[in-house]
């Protein structure tokens, strides 16, 4: 009893420390990228709830500075590639290389590793790539491991796969299939500035202003977090309010919802309620609160279920997209 006492205290202490960190990492961001409140903390969420993340935005709203900027201050090794339609899948996680053995004098192969093996893998422009290479990635994401030439390599812990993606000039992109799709926590949706904030950013852009920024969090002590979040304790009522968002998106479940019939061509699967529940403690101990609440889940439904909604024709001839859906389903699904 009084280990558990202990236990107890100390992740109090932790999460007191948490909310300290969360503060100043939104103070060091906020030096180079201006607004974008929500997006911040929708990407520390996904990173301490150990989740990967596809963020979605037109060109020019700073979604690579984000990331980097994210690297410096957590103080991990970052690494960037640019998906390209010549894109090979070694290009992501190594190559075999032939090379003599000084000490045997024979010719033997050895293993480079590609930037898949860094802490956080930022995939700019994810869909220009074809699904085979696309796929060098899905081993990564949900192993964190990568096999080659029968060898597996484990990745370094954390890692993380934060991608971006352009919601236009659709000509020469591959859509991400629904099985890779699913394995981002989060899809993070990047909007333009409001007008004074676009101000604020010519202003600081155009000027000969640098940024001095603080490391906040290693490496270690983000495992240390993700490890918090799985202990965070959880209501059983709050657990079925997120099960039942997740299954209320199914066409094919009893008792659907007529809209849900005719928009959902495929629900959300189970991933689905794992991530918001995991989302859900993680904002929790962010705001310096020891368990969640069904408004938790409320707050991450839309990051999490966005992209694992599928629209049907109807849903397109009407003219609605996968968020309405969510927010349409939250609006009728009561406590």
């Amino acid at each position: 009893m009084t280990d558990e006492k202990a236990t107890t205290e100390d992740d109090l202490q932790i999460v007191e420390r948490l909310g300290t960190a969360f503060g100043t990492i939104k103070s060091e961001i906020g030096k180079v990228i201006v607004g974008q409140e929500r997006v911040v903390e929708e990407l520390l969420i996904a990173i301490l709830s150990n989740g990967h993340c596809l963020i979605i935005g037109v060109p020019g709203l700073a979604k690579t500075l984000l990331v980097s900027t994210l690297a410096n201050i957590l103080d991990l090794k970052f690494a960037r590639i640019q998906f390209t339609p010549d894109l090979m899948p070694s290009d992501i996680t190594g190559t075999e290389i032939l090379e003599d053995d000084q000490s045997t004098g024979k010719r033997v192969f050895r293993f480079v590793k590609g930037p898949v093996f860094a802490n956080i893998v930022l995939a700019d422009e994810i869909n220009r790539t074809p699904p085979k290479t696309q796929a060098a990635l899905l081993q990564a994401m949900q192993e964190h491991e990568v096999t080659t030439s029968g060898q597996t390599f484990k990745l370094a812990e954390p890692f993380f796969v934060l991608a971006t993606q352009n919601p236009i000039e659709q000509e020469g992109t591959y859509p991400l299939p629904e099985a890779q799709l699913d394995r981002f926590m989060f899809n993070i949706y990047i909007d333009y500035p409001s007008q004074n904030e676009e101000c604020r950013i010519v202003k600081s852009t155009t000027s000969a202003m640098m940024h001095d920024l603080q490391t906040v969090m290693s490496g270690a002590e983000i495992s240390e977090l993700q490890s918090l979040v799985r202990r965070v304790p959880v209501s059983d009522h709050v657990i079925e309010y997120a099960v039942n968002l997740a299954r209320a998106t199914r066409p094919s479940e009893p008792g659907a919802r007529k809209y849900i019939t005719d928009w959902v061509s495929w629900g959300a699967g189970p991933r689905a309620s794992q991530y918001l529940i995991l989302g859900a403690k993680t904002r929790a101990i962010l705001d310096g609160r020891p368990t969640p609440s069904v408004d938790d889940v409320r707050r991450v439904a839309r990051p999490v279920l966005r992209h694992r909604i599928v629209a049907s024709f109807n849903a397109e001839a009407d003219g609605v997209g996968s968020l309405q859906i969510v927010e349409k389903l939250m609006a009728d699904l009561k406590e």
